[in-house]
């Protein structure tokens, strides 16, 4: 089965873990049949572009679900250990969105660094076909330059 790439920011990282922007209703079938088992959502329920009741509709489609929720302008550590400890000890095949791909795309930044030892500068690469929290101009951005760092 291909990969749903029409997704928004769709990336796939290795044969167990795929990432993406945000999902929409039709999105939650197709994640399931190319096999994902585990959903880790970074992104706030409240946003506009947010998936309502993406628990329930996951549920339903037999994928388990995890909503780690981190404010766009404040990410902190304790999102970080929670991100980690889903994407640890969750079924694989997972997948990772939130509403842009940005702050998964940090957050794997960090943990490719981080906790699996990446050269810093292939864990940057892997984030950087997102975006680049230094360069970007949103005032937020500052935020996750120091998170990143």
């Amino acid at each position: 089965m291909d990969d749903p790439d029409d997704i928004r920011a769709w990336q796939r990282l290795t044969a167990q873990v795929t990432t993406s922007g945000r999902i929409v209703a039709g999105d939650v079938e197709r994640l399931a049949r190319i096999g994902v088992r585990h959903v880790i959502n970074l992104a706030l329920a409240e946003h506009p572009d947010a998936l309502t009741d993406e628990a329930r509709l996951l549920a339903v489609a037999g994928i388990a679900y995890t909503h780690i929720p981190v404010p766009f302008n404040a990410p902190e550590q304790q999102h970080f250990d929670a991100f980690v400890q889903a994407f640890e000890g969750g079924e694989v095949p997972l997948h990772v969105h939130c509403i842009m791909n940005w702050r998964v795309s940090a957050f794997l930044y960090r943990y490719n660094r981080d906790v699996r030892g990446m050269d810093e500068m292939l864990a940057r690469a892997l984030m950087e076909k997102q975006w680049s929290p230094a360069s970007n101009p949103l005032p937020e951005a500052a935020a996750w330059a120091r998170f990143i760092d």
